[in-house]
């Protein structure tokens, strides 16, 4: 899909950094964007930028004139303003959003009758910097983009994930809204928790005046991440991400009980199953 105008509803760094990608010369073939914050400043930075043709002060306005309406703001505001936005929107146009917890949302579209007008994105190219400040041009580019389709809605999902892969240079794969939050439970949330548990005990464990070299940094990046957004997305996959805790808690136990005893073939065990996994997957980008 490569719609006449794009509607955005929130201006941070994931739906800022589309409407910059749009709007780069050569890239967005003339599509018009629309933007919508509930900050009137990041609204009129974003248009000063030129990353908007327009920043109307109500959303609705947006949902007005979109061909095509991304919900870019937290996944607790995207739920209220899908419900909201809806009676506003042109009879053809289609919906997304782009939160990183798929069920609610795909089933709040089923409820509302927009199955066939709507489908989720998840883009695993998240920045743990906020606000249209962190907002860049080539955030998408190669970036996989989970597509996850309403129950007889193929055609919509289709659609979203050609404006992904044809307009910001993403690779979009369908996936099962259940199968998604699953996964990302295991990939994404609970090396959030991890991340943020480290940091945690380290602010409060950590000798004063302590220096902390790179092993410490790199594995306490995600701690930085925006809390209140993370509340939001661990509180809505929690069903998720419990299991996968307990699931730890397990492995945490071989090591204890490896220390414990001085088990140096557990320990070593252990630790080289972690190896091998790291040195297969190699680098990695951010991503939520």
């Amino acid at each position: 899909m490569r719609p006449q105008t794009l509607g955005l509803i929130g201006l941070g760094a994931i739906g800022g950094s589309i409407a910059r990608q749009v709007k780069q010369p050569g890239r967005g073939g003339g599509i018009a964007v629309v933007g919508w914050s509930p900050e009137p400043a990041e609204r009129a930075l974003a248009a000063q930028e030129g990353a908007l043709d327009d920043a109307p002060a109500r959303a609705t306005d947006v949902a007005r004139l979109a061909d095509l309406l991304i919900l870019a703001a937290p996944p607790t505001a995207n739920l209220a303003q899908l419900a909201a936005l809806i009676p506003h929107l042109k009879p053809a146009s289609l919906i997304t959003d782009v939160g990183s917890v798929k069920r609610g949302i795909v089933a709040r579209a089923e409820r509302l009758g927009v199955a066939q007008r709507f489908a989720g994105s998840h883009p695993l190219a998240g920045t743990h910097r906020h606000g249209f400040a962190a907002a860049h041009a080539d955030l998408f580019r190669g970036a996989v983009v989970y597509v996850t389709p309403c129950q007889d809605g193929a055609d919509a999902a289709r659609e979203i994930a050609h404006f992904w892969e044809d307009v910001l240079e993403a690779e979009p794969v369908m996936l099962d809204a259940a199968r998604h939050d699953a996964q990302l439970a295991a990939t994404s949330h609970v090396p959030q928790v991890i991340a943020s548990l480290l940091g945690d005990f380290l602010a409060r464990h950590a000798p004063a005046g302590s220096t902390f070299g790179t092993g410490a940094q790199d594995t306490t990046r995600l701690a930085a991440s925006e809390p209140a957004l993370w509340t939001e997305i661990l509180l809505m996959n929690r069903d998720e991400i419990l299991p996968a805790l307990r699931a730890l808690e397990e492995s945490l136990g071989t090591v204890e009980r490896a220390l414990e005893v001085g088990d140096a073939s557990a320990l070593s065990a252990w630790l080289a199953r972690a190896a091998a996994w790291r040195r297969r997957i190699g680098g990695g980008g951010s991503g939520l």
